[in-house]
């Protein structure tokens, strides 16, 4: 490795929390769904083309010979051959931040390997993007944001995605691609300001790049696919920019005059299209076909340059509930499909091929699996954009909320409540087995945790309850001393989302029992038999309230400005029912929830898709929320901040006067199966459909 630093694994640098005891810097705490059990890694495998007699072309993979390329450490996906498979270019979250990285390889000589997947026995790994001790000299965006597909050319000018550049307007996607030539560290963006761009890739003469854009239109909330066009640009600066492709995604090019793109079609099979382009001092399309029939999914393509009429795609077929690698044989005229991954790992997704540009390698990536690299996180440290405020971690569940004290944090795992103690010791406890969100501490009884038990995302009739359970003292001894759960709420109609006041005197909650959501506040300790006020009222939903540290303000979510469209806006409003006032809202449509009140209760962190999506979501695993990221804003509405910058769903944060020291916590899953995560719901097919194209091999 170029950084001696990089050898040692970074989830196991420091395995406890020293706990300031300053009031300040703070520390922000919030969930990732599924991300802290992914565990990519980019892997390749062999292959070779020639001619047969009993078909024109054949394709023979060798699956004995699949590769472990990057080196099992955090999350590595999206990777690149920028001149043949000895080395990689590919995206690494590693250290708190995405960073683009390029690894020289040292390919094993003999021949069959094992057919599990291998670390590589050496490699020189480099990050090409600065680190956040380096930014400030160094002429290039911020680290702390996402930086996605990347393209090396003439071996010193990167293209990549960032996100570090705010839209200016609410649900604009702040995605753009950048250029960066790596000797003197200059960058220029090359995409127009006010527009979004996805899914860079430079063409092979490098003199164009075609990109995935939605243009100035803002994004309307589709997750499923974003209505983008394929535009292409002069890679130099940015210039002569046109619209090549209408409705149309994920370019990549195996020659300046062919390009593949993915389409959704109206028959609602996403299928792997050809533009044949007709090269001048523009671009233009002569023609565009369809290489994929409907019958099953095909996305994310990869051309071949070494070997012309060869296509990598990722597929969905009905006989699979796994995403898988294919090649596609299109010489001759006659579609060949040749499975990939599919003999190797049949029950892995497999996501995002390429194919190296000698067509030796087909490479991807999936998750590396239980015994391979390092056990999954209770708390993986993100790289704060301000460390002299606060510290920001990722939680390995959900609604996570500190003690009063600081040595605990509870959080559920829908189902169950669980409690650990701050400083990654002891493991998780589970003190409730139930469906159970979210979680908040009673601010004077120590030990006092409540939360709502029932199913979550339901109606406003839904049998839903407040509980709180009192965990056993901590000095006590006795083994069978056992949490004691009370119900606070009566009939069940959806009571949810307690938040204690800081006098310990009551609970506010959202309930279903009028026919609304609404906000009531309620007796802490006996619940709402003993004491019972309504605190807004409407025909629409207010929900996820939280109560201000200082006693003087609930923050809450809603959808009163257009109820039941799903979109919501945080709002104020005193405990006595006075100064309803709109916070922060992302714009019509848009949703922003899960308010909570820093320390000092002059700000709130929140989860919204303000910052829009910043990745194609068929890239990636299933995500509810594709779009959810981390901010922070006044309580006057004013200095909205982007806190995380990625394409999972970050959500329901927590932030703690308690400062926690920047490293990660490893959490034991002895046992337990890495990688338990969903392809994208949409592509799952229905069992009754048939597979209407089968794979075709010689």
């Amino acid at each position: 490795m170029k950084n001696p630093q990089l050898r040692l694994p970074f989830f196991f640098l420091l395995l406890f929390f020293p706990l300031s005891t300053s009031s300040n810097p703070t520390t922000i705490l919030f969930t990732t769904l599924g991300r802290s059990r992914y565990g990519f890694d980019i892997f390749s495998v062999p292959f070779t083309f020639s001619s047969s007699s009993s078909c024109l072309h054949s394709i023979s993979i060798e699956h004995h010979n699949e590769l472990q390329l990057t080196d099992g450490v955090s999350v590595n996906y999206n990777g690149f051959f920028p001149s043949n498979s000895s080395s990689l270019l590919y995206i690494s979250e590693r250290n708190g931040y995405c960073n683009v990285y390029l690894d020289h390889l040292s390919l094993p000589q003999s021949s069959p390997l094992r057919r599990e997947a291998l670390q590589l026995p050496s490699r020189l790994q480099s990050p090409l993007l600065p680190t956040p001790s380096s930014s400030s000299a160094f002429r290039s965006p911020p680290p702390i944001s996402m930086k996605d597909r990347p393209s090396l050319i003439s071996g010193d000018r990167l293209i990549y995605v960032s996100t570090h550049e705010p839209s200016g307007s609410p649900r604009q996607s702040w995605v753009a691609v950048y250029s960066t030539h790596l000797p003197t560290g200059r960058t220029r963006r090359l995409t127009p300001s006010g527009v979004a761009d996805f899914s860079p890739a430079v063409s092979p003469s490098g003199r164009w790049t075609a990109v995935a854009s939605s243009g100035a239109r803002g994004w309307s909330g589709e997750v499923e696919e974003l209505s983008t066009d394929i535009y292409v640009f002069h890679t130099r600066d940015g210039s002569a920019r046109t619209k090549l492709i209408e409705h149309a995604g994920w370019p990549c090019w195996a020659e300046d005059s062919t390009l593949y793109f993915h389409r959704r079609g109206s028959d609602g099979w996403y299928s792997v299209y050809r533009a044949t382009i007709t090269v001048g001092s523009t671009l233009s399309v002569a023609s565009v076909d369809r290489i994929t029939p409907p019958g099953f999914h095909a996305f994310t393509p990869a051309a071949s340059v070494g070997a012309p009429g060869i296509v990598a795609v990722a597929t969905r077929r009905s006989a699979s509930k796994f995403r898988h690698i294919e090649l596609i044989d299109l010489r001759g005229g006659s579609n060949v499909y040749v499975e990939v991954t599919r003999p190797i790992a049949p029950y892995s997704h497999h996501l995002n091929p390429f194919i190296s540009p000698d067509a030796s390698r087909i490479g991807y990536h999936r998750c590396r699996g239980g015994g391979n690299g390092n056990p999954a996180l209770l708390l993986e440290n993100i790289k704060s954009p301000s460390p002299e405020i606060f510290s920001l971690f990722r939680i390995d569940g959900s609604f996570p909320s500190f003690s009063h004290d600081g040595a605990r944090i509870a959080y559920v795992g829908l189902p169950g409540v669980y409690v650990v103690n701050s400083d990654g010791s002891g493991g998780p406890r589970e003190i409730f087995s139930g469906n159970a969100f979210p979680t908040a501490w009673d601010w004077k009884r120590k030990g006092v945790i409540y939360t709502s038990h029932g199913p979550e995302f339901a109606s406003e009739s839904t049998r839903v309850d407040i509980i709180s359970i009192t965990l056993p003292e901590e000095d006590d001894d006795d083994e069978n001393s056992q949490p004691i759960v009370k119900k606070l709420t009566t009939g069940g109609e959806n009571n949810a989302f307690p938040s204690p006041s800081p006098d310990g005197k009551w609970v506010v909650f959202r309930s279903g029992r009028s026919g609304h959501k609404n906000l009531y506040i309620m007796d802490a300790v006996e619940g709402d038999s003993a004491a019972l006020r309504r605190l807004t009222e409407g025909p629409w939903s207010d929900t996820m309230c939280n109560w201000s540290p200082d006693g003087e303000w609930i923050a809450f979510a809603s959808d009163r400005d257009n109820p039941g469209s799903g979109s919501f806006a945080i709002y104020m409003i005193h405990p006595n029912g006075t100064g309803l006032r709109k916070v922060v809202h992302s714009g019509d449509g848009g949703r922003t929830n899960h308010p909570w009140f820093s320390p000092d209760s002059k700000s709130l962190a929140f989860t919204s898709d303000y910052a829009g999506v910043s990745a194609e979501p068929i890239s990636n695993p299933h995500h509810y929320q594709p779009y959810g990221e981390i901010f922070t804003v006044k309580i006057d509405g004013s200095d909205i901040r982007r806190l995380t910058h990625n394409s999972f769903e970050d959500g329901t944060p927590t932030w703690a006067p308690f400062f926690l020291e920047p490293s990660d916590v490893a959490e034991s899953l002895q046992g337990m199966e890495r990688c338990l995560f969903d392809d994208c719901h949409w592509l799952t097919i229905q069992a009754q459909l048939k597979q209407l194209t089968p794979a075709k091999g010689c």
